[in-house]
């Protein structure tokens, strides 16, 4: 069992950057692949990053390429995803989530409750 909880999620301007981090629970987060994903009101929930247990394999969504970085510190047991030159459209709760497999698709086993991303032009 994995337990998830975001933090850094808050209300920017566009261009602006966040930070939001991810800590996991328990003593095999170096074992879990790690994603993020968002969530647009009155859209469907969306892949935007994943990173491998090692950190070496990463993946991003076309909409974010270039903008964002996802890292982690597994002594630490957390995920990062640096986002700069925030859009509108980047507007979302974000939400991480952890599996045994990296994946590009929903279907992780683990789920956080999410963080709030607010940007305003």
């Amino acid at each position: 069992q994995v337990q998830l909880v975001e933090s850094g999620g808050g209300s920017v301007q566009a261009g602006d950057s966040l930070r939001l981090s991810c800590a996991a629970s328990g003593r095999t987060f170096s074992s879990y692949a790690m994603g993020w994903f968002r969530q647009a009101p009155g859209k469907e929930r969306e892949f935007v990053s994943a990173i491998g247990w090692s950190g070496r394999t990463t993946y991003y969504a076309d909409s974010v390429k270039g903008r964002f970085t996802i890292s982690r510190d597994n002594a630490k047991n957390t995920v990062y995803l640096q986002m700069n030159s925030l859009k509108p459209e980047d507007t979302a709760v974000y939400y991480c989530a952890a599996d045994t497999q990296l994946r590009v698709g929903h279907n992780y086993a683990y789920w956080g409750q999410g963080t709030q991303v607010t940007v305003s032009s």
